[in-house]
């Protein structure tokens, strides 16, 4: 019933041409679809991810990029309008962000500067510009591991996570084309060197969580220093990041082939662990039929965006395109779920994993699948509306 009832919208949607902004682009429709019933949701951006108080996180940071390439696509003011008024919610006329501690060092929190870039260049406000900074010379202090590598967070002492990548490189390599700093971007190229030299399983093809360099973790093998297993959204966080920083290098850089080199290495393993039926990741993605085992909806959109946006820029071959839009589809007919409001959700999203911590975390298997599942986390919604772009991109060929 809901996937026909999905089909039918769609189709609907693309004859009378009545989809949002004037576009008749099914997998447009999908993202307007998408944005305006999460905007329902969250009346103002800071409630984004289930907030009751203002808080300055990453997911703000992926909602306001989706946004903000959805309203470039579409022209549709209200996407804007959005996305600014957020911005003015945190960033104060002298560039302070709210709620932001730069002393913290905490990768997470570079993540919403990308859009910030975007919305200075669109406006020009100086406090903008002032709060981007403010990011910037975070990342020139942040701490490392004793190879160069960003450690996650300052309360996460020598370790590098995936999720990290996301967080931080884009920021840097964007920052690097707009501002002209061009040494960053091999520091940037860098960073994904070493998750490569230290955390990859050419046995699994796939990457671990996390590395402890120092093998102090109760998490971290002691001979390796790795994390137990691999966990979807991980390796969704540096699909997205890998793809997104390598967007921003100059065709010449000696950096940039070695990424695409890793984007390939990274297709070639995830495609192995795509559900050929339903076209979805697992939340464990290499253990897909263990017990307890789910397809999981914020790996599968952000695995899915990656492989779309990696075609269209001639990173990968034209043969992963049958994977990407397995996936899209996938998540259309089997986590889309129109709501009696006119609303549509996004089903079996994991609410959040991590490594360490009170409760301890121990990345194993019972952990991962141990964790809530909920509707509309904005770590699938923004991938989906990003993906959703992509798709758009790739049928305008």
């Amino acid at each position: 019933m809901k996937k026909t009832s999905l089909i039918i919208s769609a189709i609907l949607v693309f004859m009378l041409g009545t989809s949002c902004s004037n576009s008749s682009t099914n997998e447009l429709y999908w993202a307007e679809k998408m944005a305006q019933s999460d905007m329902k949701r969250n009346p103002e951006g800071w409630m984004i991810d289930f907030r009751q108080t203002p808080k300055w996180e990453y997911t703000h940071g992926l909602m306001m990029t989706a946004l903000m390439e959805l309203y470039k696509e579409t022209g549709d003011e209200q996407y804007l309008e959005y996305i600014q008024g957020f911005a003015d919610k945190f960033i104060s006329p002298g560039g302070e962000i709210l709620t932001y501690k730069l002393t913290d060092y905490n990768i997470d929190r570079i993540n919403p500067g990308k859009f910030m870039i975007e919305l200075y260049q669109l406006t020009g406000d100086q406090k903008l510009l002032d709060a981007i900074e403010l990011l910037r010379e975070q990342m020139r202090h942040h701490p490392r591991t004793s190879e160069g590598g960003f450690w996650h967070k300052k309360v996460y002492p020598h370790q590098m996570w995936l999720d990290g990548l996301y967080m931080g490189a884009p920021f840097l390599a964007q920052y690097a084309h707009t501002f002209n700093e061009p040494e960053l971007f091999a520091d940037v190229a860098h960073q994904f060197y070493l998750v490569d030299k230290n955390m990859y399983d050419p046995a699994v093809g796939l990457y671990y969580h996390a590395w402890d360099e120092r093998r102090e973790q109760r998490w971290a093998d002691p001979e390796t220093g790795l994390s137990p297993g691999f966990w979807g959204r991980a390796l969704g966080w540096y699909a997205m990041g890998i793809v997104d920083a390598t967007a921003w290098f100059p065709k010449d850089h000696t950096g940039r082939q070695n990424l695409i080199r890793l984007v390939n290495r990274l297709a070639e393993g995830v495609v192995q662990y795509q559900n050929p039926e339903t076209g979805l990741w697992s939340q464990v993605p290499n253990q897909p039929d263990r017990e307890g085992n789910y397809e999981e909806a914020t790996a599968s959109a952000m695995l899915t965006y990656f492989l779309l946006k990696s075609v269209r820029l001639g990173y990968l071959d034209s043969h992963y395109l049958e994977y990407a839009k397995r996936g899209y589809q996938g998540i259309l007919d089997n986590l889309i779920r129109e709501d009696e409001d006119g609303t549509i959700s996004l089903e079996s999203c994991c609410e959040v994993a991590g490594l360490g911590g009170n409760p301890f975390r121990d990345g194993s298997f019972e952990y991962y699948i141990s964790e809530p599942i909920r509707d509309n986390d904005p770590k699938g919604v923004g991938p989906f509306i990003l993906a959703s772009i992509e798709m758009t991109y790739i049928n305008q060929k």
